[in-house]
């Protein structure tokens, strides 16, 4: 029954409006703890061994979880899970070394290195760890630009992009002990997303190329796609017939993967069934020799020796790499948040900044790219059943054994099925898309995010596109902030005290739009005038308005400067002033569109003497929110309030202070707004409580 007179805009707040005064009525306060000096410093300063032993496990969390891993429960998932997914690593790892254009064993160096390090420093147990889709093009287009080299070329495109892993990995560690992994907040999900699936955009232009087995050259990014079509005659049939099966025949199973998934206990491997045949077939037909069918070529076994990064290079790629530190970690956190929520643990931000940034560094000197986390591999080691790092650790094994052993069966395999497979996995992010008419419905800000995030990374480029990003997110946040006609809502994000009281009562200023020192002489000036006028007669009462008799007007003494900061006494002026529309005898006063300021004091810890000055100044101005109770205490203890300035000026919340003001300044209705607009020629009378008698 209640539902049938239930209104959508209807709401009813259930408390009365409390102003401090009317809160300690009701309420008796506790008085606050205070600890000495020395209590403080050995609360803070000491060290137990349970302490020490949280601090370890918080930097090592390895020595948390391992100890109770359930072996029985886990350990069966996480084999299935670490096979399933070192699989997809190798093949994925292969593939995406081409982005680079860099042996395919260096990707694979990329899928095994940095899972190590994450094993023992992660705090996510899901998530997969290696060469992210979201930063393969920004490390692309770094190492392609610093193409400067004509001798040994690929040696230096691996000096390029270990350089960079390295450093974004220092970025990630700085940022992770500064404990700033608070700055994933300001990366939206719409932002990430644009970001992403331009990202994704560029991948898949570039992979064009590897497919179509055309020459472009150096020429990356979107406009490649101009060279792409420039060359499109040199085409390569077996290359073209052999990618276009490998996405057909990977998007088929993979749906049939996605229908079935209840009643089939493990998806079907169909990146690796793919691969294997293509190599047997390549092998058997002779694609390389016969058609002039691309090929791996050479894998060699083994590993690289470690090499320093190049520091000359760090000038040129430091405003890329911070870009990639920072979105890699947004979107590994993005995605290992979704799986800890699932399956009830949570991940540490500012801990994940650190395991990243390691497993950077070290993969960085032993040629490894920037990893952040691969969502297909991702959701490859969750639904196969993995539960924690283990299966990680088994998929960089089986990384191992290819690299050590068995990387010759993968020589004769087609480069343009490999371009396939990460085409094909590119599907997820590059359908983000269907999200903006959902998100131009229900949240057009948000949308504007992601199609401007998303457009400027895909023609200005990844590093410009995120800036762009934020900008237009910084932007939204502004235009949604809704202030009350009428009520200015200012926030004092520090204590007040001497150093800062004139920075305090300049930004004031700047937030209501006027001086108003001056606005207070003015009124008190036209007031003294008024007056004097009624008084010698040539002003006078109508009905509804004041009138002036020209004939009569003179010029008279305006007082003297002290006299007009002080108070005017209103009570023998006959009517009451709007002084917002035109005033009688020519008196001119500046209009000021606020009636009500109110101060957010909720994170101002302290006042000074130099403050209270200042603030007694400003009482007859504003609405005091959120003190602590700290701030009223010394107030009282300071004389602050008098028989005109008193604690009903404090409210507990902003909430609090809008409904007062709502009591004494309704909201208007649309023919009031009307009015305004147009204008009221016909009466200046209004109240002087709607009114503020200005400060400073």
């Amino acid at each position: 029954m209640m539902d049938e007179f239930f209104h959508e805009n209807d709401y009813h707040v259930s408390r009365r409006i409390y102003s401090n005064r009317v809160f300690d009525q009701f309420h008796e306060r506790q008085a606050q703890e205070i600890q000495s000096l020395r209590e403080r410093l050995s609360r803070t300063c000491g060290c137990t061994d349970k302490w020490a032993v949280q601090k370890i496990k918080g930097l090592l969390p390895i020595l948390d979880w391992l100890p109770k891993y359930p072996v029985k429960q886990w350990l069966p998932g996480d084999v299935v899970s670490g096979v399933t997914t070192g699989l997809v690593c190798c093949l994925q790892g292969v593939a995406y070394a081409l982005l680079a254009s860099v042996a395919p064993v260096y990707g694979l160096y990329s899928a095994f290195f940095p899972i190590l390090t994450y094993f023992v420093l992660g705090t996510s147990r899901h998530i997969s760890v290696g060469r992210s889709m979201a930063l393969l093009k920004n490390e692309f287009l770094v190492v392609s630009n610093k193409q400067r080299f004509k001798k040994d070329l690929e040696a230096q495109r691996i000096l390029v992009a270990c350089t960079m892993t390295v450093l974004v990995g220092l970025f990630q560690v700085a940022m992770g002990l500064m404990k700033v992994g608070f700055l994933v907040r300001y990366l939206s999900d719409p932002l990430v997303g644009g970001f992403t699936t331009a990202a994704a955009f560029h991948v898949f232009i570039s992979q064009i190329k590897t497919i179509l087995s055309v020459p472009i050259y150096n020429h990356n990014g979107f406009f490649s796609f101009a060279y792409v079509s420039r060359n499109i005659n040199q085409t390569n049939i077996a290359d073209l017939i052999a990618g276009l099966l490998t996405i057909f025949i990977v998007m088929a199973v993979k749906e049939i993967n996605t229908k079935f998934q209840h009643k089939i206990p493990v998806p079907i491997p169909i990146e690796v069934i793919v691969t294997v045949i293509a190599s047997a077939i390549s092998h058997v037909m002779d694609l390389n020799s016969l058609y002039g069918a691309s090929i791996v070529h050479s894998l060699p076994r083994g590993f690289a020796p470690p090499q320093t990064p190049n520091i000359a290079l760090i000038g040129n790629i430091l405003g890329s790499s911070f870009s990639t530190a920072v979105v890699g970690y947004a979107v590994a956190v993005s995605v290992a948040k979704v799986y800890a929520a699932k399956h009830d643990y949570t991940v540490d931000g500012n801990q994940e900044l650190i395991a990243f940034g390691v497993s950077n560094i070290f993969g960085g000197c032993f040629s490894s790219f920037v990893a952040s986390t691969a969502l297909s591999r991702t959701a490859v080691q969750e639904s196969t059943g993995g539960k924690s790092q283990v299966a990680g650790l088994l998929s960089a094994i089986i990384v191992l054994v290819v690299i050590s052993g068995i990387g010759f069966l993968l020589e004769p395999l087609p480069k343009s099925v490999l371009g396939a497979v990460v085409i094909v996995n590119l599907k997820g992010m590059l359908m983000q898309v269907v999200t903006v008419p959902y998100l131009w419905k229900k949240d057009r800000p948000d949308c504007i995010v992601w199609v401007g995030t998303c457009l400027a990374a895909i023609f200005l480029g990844l590093d410009l596109g995120l800036a762009v990003g934020l900008g237009l997110e910084l932007l939204t946040v502004v235009f949604r902030i809704y202030e009350p006609e009428g009520v200015k809502i200012f926030r004092i994000p520090s204590p007040i005290f001497f150093a800062n009281i004139d920075f305090f009562r300049d930004k004031l200023k700047d937030a209501v739009g006027f001086n108003p020192l001056r606005i207070l002489r003015k009124r008190n000036k036209a007031v003294k005038k008024m007056k004097k006028l009624i008084k010698k007669g040539e002003l006078t009462l109508t009905s509804v308005r004041l009138k002036h008799d020209n004939n009569k007007l003179k010029d008279y003494d305006e007082s003297n400067m002290e006299d007009l900061d002080k108070p005017t006494d209103y009570s023998d002026l006959p009517v009451q002033v709007n002084w917002n529309v035109e005033l009688p005898a020519n008196i001119r006063v500046p209009p000021v569109n606020i009636h009500s300021l109110i101060l957010d004091f909720s994170v101002v810890s302290f006042l000074d003497i130099s403050a209270l000055k200042g603030l007694k100044a400003v009482w007859q101005l504003f609405y005091i929110v959120g003190s602590d109770p700290y701030i009223i205490e010394k107030l009282r203890n300071c004389t602050f309030f008098d028989d005109e300035i008193k604690t009903s000026i404090f409210f507990l919340t902003i909430h609090d202070a809008m409904l007062c003001i709502h009591e004494s300044h309704p909201p208007k209705t649309v023919s009031e707004k009307v009015t305004k607009t147009f204008g009221d020629c016909t009466s200046f009378i209004c109240s002087f409580k709607d009114e503020f008698v200005a400060f400073i």
